[in-house]
């Protein structure tokens, strides 16, 4: 024989409640469970084992009566009535503490009584493990036995997380019962006088599939093909904290990851090493000003357009990561995270930043660029800390030890941050993206004809789509051009049709929509007239006509190329569009050299272990090809390196370095 509960009978509850669970991935809830459901047997709950819970049923010999207990107390006051009834020495060992262990062999040494006064003995089955997992919520707190309260406050529960092979078996079982037994929850907690709204008969509200640890090539780990990676010798080597981003941030987590180790050294390079740097940046400014943010905070409308950009792109992070988070996605919100350090944090706004930290006075200037810098990586590490525990506790200690902004002693004892909507300005974080975006484009053009940055060149001309986008750029020009070391920025109309631009069919998206008409809507797009380009990078899409057919076209669905033009060079990106004046005249070289030669002493300073503030001599050996330069430029020169001026003799024995190819020979001391 076999015991079974009739899951069946509630197959469209439990169907229906399934709709309402937050699947991560959502297919897995619809397809591989929600098929499972759709097919579901009824639930086959006797095991013959010996190992495992006992079902609780006791029959008479005749098999006419039976009884299912359902607590210790019911077991405990059965075994005494059936002492009291029968007589003799039934459960005479389980009379005075009752049973105090309820599997076998001692729960098959009860005998109950029926109603009728008959023997009852319990039958021989064992319930399904998977029972007991799927019991979990109830069992955890001794419900309905007690802790009521603190059942109710956890129930349903969030969210689990558990294997994607967990369909069929935990993640089965935690619905089932918990749609099952709905009732009687209710009544138990209204029993009590405690709230009911959250119970709807689902067991948890969502529930995160986990996908597999692969090796690098997407193998699975096995001792066999000796591609296993020790755990713990990963974390002794590489830390716990970067294996832990690597492992959230490479692949969503129902996703399999391809675990490669190169993963987390790249982890610790570009995202921990990033971060790091801008920390000890900031500490070594900050220490030298003895800035421990003990002056009046400076409200945001007093500091420069940068601090209030970069401000405001952090409160649109945590808005961004507080919803990641949320919604289950820690994948996203780490890369979000990685993005802002990189792209916003270091690369933009310390770098741009950087003199108003060494140079002037301990004024409202530097204290605002402080007081935002610190709030930027403050945020920052508690952030992190849910994935990365140790080093955002590193980093906060080393930060309140100086301020004491936070009363708490850990990170971990602090609120995660909230977004302040105040703080947040959409206008200014388009307009820094686009400069960003232009500069890059610049920048990439600088690469490609192998034009150092130090080298400035006369202009870059952007084709403006609209009066918006030039008001926004123009907005940012005194920006842009410091940032790609340009004297101008001139902005034309495609009417002007200076920039030649093409227009190339994407095969891969076009294809399934056109079908058979693609070849024909490849020559179309081929032949697009700059008019047409123009209009779909304004409005993102256009009409075409084939065989009297309209089909819209996205911008998506081409690749457009600007044509380099004689003497210049250009790059796009997206309706961008730059073009970079690569003609160097013989003022902009000197320019270039005097640059070249502030870099090379620069270098010297910092190998020579001079202070940040200590003043220089420099002597130079004489030379024609650069004498021009650095003389023309010698106050610029001066003011970078601080040095009182530079000395040229025919002879000096000092250090050789190389500007623009020609060799100098320098001495630097100290003044």
């Amino acid at each position: 024989d076999a015991w079974f509960i009739k899951t069946t009978a509630l197959k469209d509850r439990m169907v229906e409640l399934n709709k309402t669970i937050n699947w991560k991935p959502k297919s897995t809830g619809e397809g591989r469970f929600g098929n499972w459901l759709e097919n579901m047997v009824d639930w086959n709950l006797s095991r013959s084992r010996y190992w495992g819970t006992p079902l609780p049923i006791w029959k008479t010999e005749d098999g006419d009566e039976e009884i299912c207990i359902g607590s210790i107390q019911e077991l405990n006051d059965a075994i005494r009535k059936a002492n009291e009834v029968l007589g003799g020495d039934v459960n005479k060992h389980y009379l005075h503490e009752g049973i105090l262990d309820l599997h076998k062999p001692y729960v098959d040494d009860i005998i109950l009584v029926s109603a009728s006064g008959k023997p009852m003995k319990r039958i021989p089955d064992l319930i399904d493990v998977w029972f007991d997992s799927g019991a979990m919520p109830y069992a955890q707190h001794h419900f309905p036995f007690e802790n009521k309260e603190l059942f109710s406050k956890n129930y349903p529960a969030d969210f689990i997380a558990e294997g994607v092979d967990q369909t069929r078996g935990w993640f089965y079982t935690l619905h089932a019962i918990g749609s099952l037994i709905k009732e009687s929850v209710i009544e138990e907690l209204e029993k009590a006088g405690l709230p009911t709204n959250e119970v709807d008969g689902r067991a948890y509200k969502t529930v995160v599939s986990n996908g597999l640890v692969l090796d690098k090539n997407g193998v699975k780990m096995s001792k066999r093909l000796g591609n296993i990676v020790n755990p713990f010798e990963t974390i002794e080597k590489y830390g716990a904290d970067a294996t832990r981003w690597y492992l959230i941030t490479n692949a969503s987590p129902w996703d399999n990851l391809k675990f490669d180790l190169a993963g987390i050294q790249e982890v610790q390079r570009k995202f921990f090493g990033t971060l790091y740097n801008t920390y000890q940046f900031f500490a070594l400014y900050s220490n030298v000003d003895g800035f421990a943010f003990k002056e009046e905070y400076i409200p945001l409308e007093q500091r420069p357009e940068i601090d209030r950009w970069i401000l405001s792109s952090l409160n649109t992070l945590i808005a961004k990561v507080t919803a990641s988070m949320e919604d289950y996605e820690p994948t996203n919100a780490g890369r979000l995270i990685e993005e802002f350090v990189d792209e916003h944090l270091s690369n933009w706004y310390v770098r741009l930043c950087r003199r108003r930290f060494w140079k002037g006075e301990y004024e409202a200037d530097k204290i605002a660029a402080y007081q935002t810098l610190y709030e930027c990586l403050d945020t920052l590490v508690k952030l992190i800390a849910p994935i990365a525990p140790f080093f955002s506790e590193a980093i906060f200690q080393n930060l309140n030890e100086v301020t004491q902004k936070d009363n708490e002693k850990s990170i971990h004892h602090t609120l995660f941050p909230k977004s302040n909507a105040s703080c947040i300005d959409k206008d200014l974080e388009d307009r820094m993206n686009l400069a960003q975006d232009t500069c890059s484009l610049v920048l990439s053009l600088r690469k490609k004809v192998n034009i150092k940055v130090r080298q400035p060149l006369q202009k870059v001309m952007v084709p403006v789509l609209n009066s918006s986008m030039k008001t926004q750029l123009e907005a940012v020009a005194e920006l842009i051009k410091s940032e790609v070391n340009v004297k101008e920025l001139l902005f034309i109309t495609e009417k002007e049709n200076v920039i030649k631009k093409k227009a190339k069919a994407n095969f891969k998206t076009l294809g399934a929509k056109l079908g058979a008409q693609m070849k024909e809507a490849a020559q179309l797009i081929a032949n697009f007239s700059q008019e047409q380009i123009a209009e779909i990078e304004d409005k993102g899409e256009i009409e075409i006509e084939i065989n009297q057919t309209t089909f819209n076209i996205q911008i998506t669905d081409l690749e457009i190329v600007a044509e380099d033009i004689p003497g210049w060079s250009v790059a796009s990106k997206g309706k961008l569009t730059v073009a970079l004046d690569i003609i160097i005249s013989e003022d902009l070289k000197k320019e270039g050299d005097a640059r070249e030669f502030v870099n090379r002493i620069q270098t010297i300073r910092k190998e020579s272990g001079f202070e940040l503030t200590d003043r220089i001599k420099v002597v130079v050996k004489d030379n024609q090809t650069m004498v021009s330069s650095i003389n023309e430029y010698k106050n610029y020169i001066c003011g970078e390196i601080l040095a009182d001026n530079i000395t040229w003799v025919p002879e000096v024995k000092g250090t050789t370095i190389e500007v623009n190819e020609s060799l100098l020979e320098v001495l630097v001391t100290k003044n």
